[in-house]
């Protein structure tokens, strides 16, 4: 991707200009960004997908000033009538279960790969909507079907009306107010009020949102990791010694040599400064919650072209090569290779085969877990 260039989903704006302008600042209307866009599946399918196990879904409904919301999975019965106003069908990780609806990822492949989270698909009835609200991250609203109506606020009071479901908006102020029709986009950065409500029914617009972990959240989950590491570690594993400790007077103050001993324990779990970006790289590769691999019907030939499963995530920094939470080391041309399947998503046949041996067992490893696949041809 030429993040250079100008391109119409971002209004004229090209990648590097979006970034700067409007990332986390400022919202942006685009109409028509996607012309002729199509729903990457139809509405019985949405329905479908809703009413499985392993499926994340929400059904909200308003009547008045009263909502509800349930949780998947949610057989058809569950779901009112389409003629019924205002409810709204939401089903989550679409990308995961739809090839279609993970090609919509591509286009926005200008954001690291790190940071997408999913894409999202609703359907609502006529004035169906989750209400004002705010999300703690980034946001493109594609509308795919229909129309729908979003008002838009700045970030500002985020109290929310008490003894309801959702987390509504006490006081919601838009100052911006649009109609979207299939093919126009919206973004928004975090924490901007907004309300989508669908106009006339037969509504369906695309979310693709980004993870946005908490400090607190990511220091548990890289200390997790990190104790894992110690737990599994080889070598010796020295024990506190005091051969020099006296006789002591104040028998309840710990000894001066524990802090030290302590300190010790966890520069060795750190393992030095390459701990960290592994832990790290480790924990941002982990698929989301719920996701599995199936290993391939078939034994792959062993010189196609590679692609990525959807449900994978692979990464990497400046010494290794993150898929699905597991880490490799991986050094000159291998690096160089398996950077370019981790930002396209796709390795020719012609560049696997520049893969080193140890590097093609690793790859043949993946493929054998399901992680990626074979596809014939270059």
């Amino acid at each position: 991707m030429d993040i250079q260039a100008p391109t119409a989903l971002l209004g004229g704006l090209s990648p590097a200009q979006f970034m700067r302008r409007h990332w986390q600042k400022q919202p942006l209307l685009v109409r028509q960004a996607w012309p002729g866009v199509t729903p990457p599946l139809s509405r019985p399918a949405l329905f479908a997908l809703a009413a499985q196990d392993g499926i994340e879904s929400r059904l909200v409904r308003r009547m008045g000033q009263t909502w509800s919301l349930r949780r998947g999975p949610l057989p058809r019965r569950a779901l009112p009538p389409l003629q019924q106003p205002g409810w709204t069908l939401l089903v989550q990780g679409l990308d995961l279960h739809t090839p279609a609806a993970h090609a919509m990822l591509a286009p926005f492949a200008f954001v690291p790969h790190a940071r997408l989270d999913d894409l999202m698909v609703s359907w609502a009835s006529d004035g169906g909507g989750v209400g004002p609200h705010v999300d703690a991250y980034d946001v493109f609203l594609i509308q795919l079907h229909g129309r729908r109506r979003w008002r838009v606020a700045p970030p500002g009071d985020r109290t929310f009306v008490d003894g309801l479901p959702l987390r509504i908006l006490q006081h919601f102020a838009p100052t911006q107010e649009w109609v979207l029709e299939p093919g126009d986009m919206l973004y928004l950065p975090p924490m901007w009020g907004h309300d989508g409500t669908a106009v006339g029914g037969d509504c369906m617009t695309a979310s693709v949102g980004f993870r946005t972990p908490h400090r607190r959240e990511l220091a548990r989950e890289l200390l997790l990791r990190l104790a894992d590491a110690v737990a599994d570690a080889d070598g010796p594993d020295p024990i506190y010694a005091d051969r020099g400790q006296a006789a002591v007077a104040d028998p309840g103050r710990i000894p001066p040599g524990y802090p030290a001993f302590a300190s010790n324990a966890l520069a060795a779990a750190f393992g030095g400064a390459n701990a960290l970006p592994r832990a790290l790289g480790e924990v941002l590769s982990e698929p989301k919650p719920g996701v599995w691999f199936d290993p391939p019907a078939r034994t792959p030939a062993g010189h196609g072209a590679l692609r990525l499963d959807a449900r994978t995530r692979m990464l990497y920094d400046d010494r290794h090569v993150f898929v699905n939470g597991e880490s490799w080391r991986a050094a000159g041309r291998d690096a160089r290779l398996l950077r370019q399947l981790a930002d396209a998503r796709r390795l020719s046949a012609a560049d696997r085969a520049r893969l080193s041996g140890e590097a093609a067992a690793i790859v043949d490893d993946w493929l054998d877990d399901g992680w990626l696949h074979e596809e014939d041809g270059g």
